[in-house]
């Protein structure tokens, strides 16, 4: 079950990333630092938040509570944000500038305090998490420091960015240890490779939106317990709007991009003698509001778990197997949708169910004179079939059936429709003909469920959506076409029951799990009382979703229904499993 974006008093914007134990997917949860739980976190559509750059798009109102928290202990922590190179800024304490520039490491200026800000940039595969273990490198550097700052994550992209506007582009901080090999930051007479070795940027372990944190942010690093840096960000030589203004000026500024602001005074290369970090040392930097990144170092002896990790990457993300060809715009949306039929004719629209496609109405067009009397609309509902869906978009009768409404603009329908629909298709054939009264003058309901859904078809629901974004389509594709046929089909009608099965296979799981919520939130009734269309109820003998008893209640209450056709020996999958049935029953309104 979802709910909107507050536990109690808690907002749940502690965004941490980490990987889904069950599944091995990238997750955006809320990390509750009290209780050490984490509270997964959706769109508003449902589907499961993978990245900080989707969070950062839809914006809190548009993100929401999902499942239960689970324990931090038992999933595998991620940064916020691991796949971008950071953007830093060297010397931006003036205590700690001094205390670099007197080390004799520097060789950045020949004075300590920069008249403009030092900028390098940190390799994302440097990145890891809060809890991981930095590797030593005992062959590339002797002198590893640490350096606790505050990281920015901007929001809105920007170019040539005014130092007035720039704060309108921050989303929010987050916690980055600028790890630093000082004899390579020095020998090569710039900073990139000193600060990029392999894990030497933790972060995290939250983001969070700036506008719920202080203004002003205390910096602090401890090692193995001692406090070495402590500083606010009052402190900045250059604010972050002068750092915003500096790096977008010759370049864009995307969401995501992560801006190191500097470190404090107090770094080990500034101890008299230096202080550099060894095996089995514990660097701990918490911020006001954002918690405490803490790492240990790994022993010398370790292997650095890098290069298996970005073998592990892709370049790029799995190629759809959806067929993008023959999508048409219909509103807002890319659903595909066929004609069929003569154009001189009355306009009809074949609408599916749940885990439908199309393809359903065939036998039927096949079998009836649909084709040769009606100008035939079908459609894959947002979803479904080869309908695509976007995460942020959130499925509901109500959107399927403003769907049906755009084709019908569309396709300049405005009187004397025929919807022909199944299963959770009659909901949303029901909610637009309550929505445009007069518009409908034929209506064939193919076992429709009960409206309101009861309480426990809901959870079930609820339910089956969870099971599909966790396994797959497979997971659910025996209970489904097994409950949903009848016991004639499953034993001489294999051809029917196989079409079932193909049906629900080709569905894309996330839209099918979007659906299956959908179905679960009608939970309102229609007043199917004041719907006047002429109608014609199907069922099956053996049909559990739209039994006799639910189809005579329709009969009861509508006052257009004609009669009600129960097919006998048959199911809820009707047109597949007794097209002749069906076309006998529709060509009584037809």
């Amino acid at each position: 079950m979802a709910s909107n974006l507050t536990n109690g008093s808690h907002t749940l914007t502690n965004y941490c990333a980490y990987i889904d134990s069950k599944t091995g997917d990238k997750r955006i949860g809320h990390l509750d630092r009290g209780t050490q739980t984490i509270q997964p976190l959706a769109f508003a559509s449902g589907t499961y938040l993978s990245n900080l750059y989707q969070v950062i798009q839809a914006g809190e109102d548009g993100i929401i509570a999902c499942e239960e928290p689970i324990s931090r202990s038992e999933v595998q922590l991620l940064p916020p944000i691991n796949d971008r190179d950071i953007l830093c800024v060297g010397k931006n304490y003036s205590d700690h500038a001094k205390e670099f520039h007197a080390s004799g490491f520097d060789s950045s200026d020949k004075v300590d305090q920069p008249t403009h800000p030092v900028i390098f940039s940190k390799r994302f595969s440097s990145i890891i998490a809060d809890g991981e273990e930095i590797y030593p490198h005992p062959k590339f550097s002797q002198t590893v420091d640490y350096e606790g700052e505050l990281g920015v994550v901007i929001g809105k992209a920007g170019f040539r960015i005014g130092e007035a506007e720039a704060m309108d582009h921050v989303w929010g901080y987050t916690i980055v240890n600028d790890m630093t090999a000082r004899e390579r930051q020095r020998d090569h007479k710039q900073f990139y490779i000193g600060k990029s070795p392999d894990t030497f940027c933790p972060m995290g372990p939250v983001a969070v939106p700036a506008h719920k944190l202080d203004k002003v942010l205390r910096v602090q690093t401890h090692v193995n317990g001692e406090l070495r840096q402590s500083a606010t960000t009052e402190q900045l030589i250059f604010s972050i709007p002068v750092l915003i203004m500096t790096m977008s000026e010759g370049q864009t500024l995307m969401p995501g991009d992560v801006l190191a602001t500097g470190t404090p005074a107090g770094v080990g290369i500034g101890r008299t003698p230096p202080v550099y970090l060894k095996s089995g040392d514990e660097v701990s930097v918490s911020i006001t509001g954002l918690g405490k990144l803490t790492n240990r170092i790994a022993s010398v002896g370790s292997q650095n778990p890098t290069p298996a990790r970005i073998e592990r990457l892709t370049s790029q993300d799995v190629p759809s197997t959806r067929d993008q060809q023959g999508l048409r715009k219909v509103g807002d949306k890319a659903l595909h949708v066929k004609e069929a039929g003569i154009d001189s004719g009355p306009p009809a629209i074949f609408v599916h169910g749940l885990g439908g496609t199309m393809d359903y109405w065939t036998p039927l067009l096949h079998s009836t004179n649909l084709n040769s009397a009606y100008k035939c609309y079908l459609l894959d509902l947002e979803g479904h079939g080869l309908s695509p869906t976007v995460p942020q978009s959130k499925l509901s009768i109500a959107s399927f059936a403003a769907d049906v409404k755009a084709l019908c603009t569309e396709a300049s329908i405005t009187t004397d429709l025929t919807i022909l629909a199944h299963s959770m298709g009659c909901l949303v054939a029901m909610r637009f003909t309550l929505d445009n009264p007069g518009m409908v003058s034929k209506l064939i309901l193919v076992g429709p469920p009960p409206s309101p859904l009861p309480e426990a078809g809901s959870k079930a629901s609820h339910a089956r959506a969870a099971l599909v974004r966790a396994k797959g389509m497979g997971a659910v594709v025996d209970a489904v076409s097994t409950a949903g046929t009848s016991e004639k089909t499953k034993s001489s009608n294999t051809v029917a029951l196989s079409a079932v099965r193909l049906s629900l296979l080709g569905q894309n799981a996330e839209g099918y799990a979007k659906a299956c919520t959908a179905l679960a939130e009608a939970t309102s009734e229609l007043e199917v009382s004041k719907m006047q269309a002429k109608t014609m109820i199907v069922t099956g003998s053996e049909d559990k979703i739209s039994p006799m008893q639910v189809c005579e209640g329709y009969k009861e209450k509508m006052p257009g229904v004609v009669g009600v056709e129960v097919l006998p020996d048959v199911g809820h999958w009707h047109v597949l499993e007794d097209p002749v049935g069906v076309s006998k029953a529709v060509a009584q309104i037809l």
